[in-house]
């Protein structure tokens, strides 16, 4: 068994995108070459939206990535500098003064896009067509057995319980090529699945003693996603937030010593003649 800790569990920035976003470093360059090197490309300015983002220390690492990889394609073939334009997207609660505080002076300056667009997307999946047996519905699953033993206590409204609903679909590559062409405005460059683990420090070395809990670490990551809908539905009371977070980082920890824990990412690069 795995010893409850009594210390809260804040919620704090989840580091799980950068591994995804690393593994995906290759695509994003090859979109960016495609994009800078595209005969259509003639302009100074160039506008990235990140409809995914953090509001912590993570925001920005998939955009400055982005513009690393363009920076370096756009050197490599002579153009001009690029000036970037970033909106980023997500939910109403995230604290964007903290986003700004972020920002720092950059030399990058300037490109307006041509008739040709760029867009890479990771989004969790399976690996096939079929019903979603794959891993990442386990999460939900044992975040649904907490929140059960949580009413089940008296420290949650069973009627607000029975009433939260989760609509949540994790498609295959063919579901999403199958999608892409049937809208029909994109083509698809690269289609790929990868998996990485449910611990987004799994294989590091010499981590504090804070983080080498995998299932606190994953229990954390999903808090950062999930907590504003539980608070919007349950309410805001910061002590029942914390519970349902130690005790969903103790059921983890016991499921990821039994079983391999693993994501599903299906990464799509897509291009816009």
């Amino acid at each position: 068994m795995v010893e409850r800790k009594t210390q809260a569990m804040l919620p704090t920035p989840c580091p799980s995108g950068r591994p995804v976003i690393s593994m995906t470093q290759p695509i994003i360059e090859e979109a960016a070459m495609g994009l800078v090197s595209s005969s259509n490309f003639s302009g100074r300015n160039l506008a990235i939206a990140d409809l995914g983002c953090a509001s912590g220390p993570n925001t920005l690492f998939a955009v400055s990535e982005l513009i690393k990889a363009l920076d370096k394609v756009r050197r490599k073939l002579g153009h001009v500098s690029l000036e970037f334009q970033v909106f980023l997207n997500d939910l109403p609660g995230n604290d964007f003064n903290s986003v700004f505080r972020l920002l720092v002076l950059s030399e990058l300056k300037g490109a307006r896009t041509g008739a040709r667009r760029a867009n890479s997307f990771c989004i969790i999946g399976k690996e096939s067509q079929g019903p979603s047996t794959v891993q990442c519905i386990y999460l939900l699953e044992l975040l649904s057995d907490v929140l059960n033993q949580m009413a089940f206590d008296g420290l949650i409204d069973q009627t607000k319980l029975d009433s939260f609903n989760l609509p949540i679909y994790m498609p295959s590559p063919m579901e999403v090529q199958v999608e892409v062409q049937k809208q029909g405005t994109f083509t698809i460059e690269r289609l790929e699945v990868w998996e990485s683990s449910w611990n987004p420090h799994e294989g590091e070395v010499d981590l504090p003693e804070s983080l080498q809990d995998g299932g606190r670490n994953v229990a954390r990551c999903i808090r950062a996603v999930m907590e504003p809908l539980l608070v919007r539905q349950f309410g805001p009371q910061r002590k029942i937030m914390d519970e349902i977070f130690l005790r969903y980082g103790v059921i983890l920890s016991n499921w990821m010593a039994m079983e391999e824990a693993n994501y599903v990412n299906v990464i799509v690069s897509l291009t816009k003649p």
